[in-house]
């Protein structure tokens, strides 16, 4: 496993000291780096879909109406949107590496606050600082494999995404088997968050010491969006918007449109994220043969027959395929709109914050949208926005052109003679 200079320059430098470009590790273990980021994305995922299976745990234990709950769902969302913007003066002060171990440690403490909340208005709260951590650690993972991708010169970026699914996944098997147990949730999410915070020592260790040059200047201590952003983040809003919605909807739908019975209506979301982790862990294979545009144009394509096959069900045979085909579509585009935003500027972390306030913004907006559109009209009308903005995806895939060579050092503002990976 070796460094091949892409010009002649210096003799490559061990590990965690400057390289030539003034940044820290130069990555000598491309694979090692490769894994590791790979892992603390499925450790990221576990964390969420540890939680997401007690919710009905905690609505029992604090009697709270629909109405309430909601509320209080909503709060991780406004903790990430209001936290990610901190992000990148925290990577900027500690360094990638650092940077990384900290917050997926702490987002992997922050899950045991919930189910010790005595009341609504501490459940908030808790909620709050969860989403919170989530979003900086988010950022700060996102970055992390965005310069290990333009190093390696290869798409991982859908891969990564792919594992997080993953981590969900299996997280969520777990949560379920344990509320069929019917474990108390207080002792199941406090030994997962230990073991989950344990696990990321390890996983973070193999990351490579990233750090800005000497003489880079420090970013806000809470950077708004950069404008060069905003249009990618757009593409990402369109594609969790549709992702948002199919997920908290399609077992509604199943059972209110097309007469789906409450088992079926039930694996839905279980189905959808399956059908997600598999084509995020494809979608790096696809990425390098079309590029990041057309990827997206043929995601986007594929997500609007999906719609359009919601939209016109009148069955669970039409409906599921159309689902499927939703999340097959929009898989990579996320992926690829934090591959696109590393590439502007000289801060990855602050411009991949950017574009994920904006995209998860739509995560945010997109349940209530569709329940207000449908309470007017229908859910089916309701997903005919939906297939619009899937459709608008293969109208503005050309945002994301920053996404199509990753291996370039020249494209990210490296000198000529930064080492390019190679295994």
């Amino acid at each position: 496993m070796t460094d091949t200079p892409t010009t002649a320059g210096p003799e490559p430098v061990r590990p965690g000291t400057p390289g030539p470009d003034g940044r820290g590790d130069t990555l000598q273990r491309p694979r090692r780096a490769r894994t590791s980021v790979a892992l603390v994305f499925a450790v990221h995922g576990a964390v969420g879909g540890t939680f997401v299976t007690r919710i009905p745990w905690l609505q029992d234990r604090l009697h709270l109406s629909p109405g309430q709950l909601g509320l209080a769902l909503v709060m991780p969302a406004v903790g990430s949107f209001l936290a990610m913007p901190l992000a990148g003066r925290v990577v900027h002060r500690h360094g990638g590496r650092a940077a990384v171990r900290g917050l997926l440690t702490v987002w992997c403490l922050a899950l045991v606050l919930p189910v010790l909340a005595p009341s609504l208005p501490v459940l908030c709260a808790a909620l709050f600082v969860y989403g919170a951590t989530a979003g900086m650690a988010d950022v700060a993972m996102n970055a992390q494999g965005v310069e290990i991708e333009q190093r390696l010169g290869r798409s991982i970026m859908s891969g990564l995404h792919g594992m997080w699914s993953v981590g969900c996944l299996v997280a969520s098997g777990l949560g379920i088997l344990a509320a069929h147990l019917e474990l108390d949730a207080r002792l199941q999410l406090v030994v997962t968050a230990l073991v989950l915070a344990v696990l990321a020592q390890p996983v973070s260790h193999g990351l490579p010491d990233l750090r800005a040059a000497a003489e880079a200047e420090a970013p806000p201590r809470f950077a708004l969006p950069p404008r060069s952003s905003l249009v990618i983040g757009l593409v990402g809003f369109c594609a969790v918007f549709a992702e948002g919605a199919s997920m908290d909807w399609s077992g509604v739908y199943l059972k209110d449109v097309t007469g789906a019975s409450a088992t079926l209506a039930a694996a839905s979301y279980t189905a959808f994220a399956l059908t997600m982790a598999v084509s995020r862990l494809a979608g790096d294979a696809v990425i390098r043969r079309l590029g990041a545009v057309w990827a997206t144009r043929l995601g986007g394509a594929v997500a609007t027959v999906g719609g359009l096959l919601v939209v016109v069900a009148d069955s669970p045979a039409t409906a599921i395929p159309g689902f499927a085909l939703i999340g097959v579509g929009i898989a990579v585009i996320v992926p690829l709109a934090f591959a696109a935003a590393g590439r502007i500027g000289s801060n990855a972390s602050q411009a991949i914050a950017g574009v994920a306030t904006v995209t998860y913004t739509s995560g945010l907006v997109a349940p209530a949208v569709i329940g207000t559109l449908a309470q007017a009209t229908s859910l089916s009308v309701s997903f005919s926005l939906v297939t619009a903005l899937a459709f608008a995806l293969v109208l503005s895939a050309g945002a994301l052109r920053r996404a199509e060579r990753p291996a370039a050092p020249a494209d990210s503002g490296r000198p000529r003679s930064t080492p390019v990976l190679t295994e």
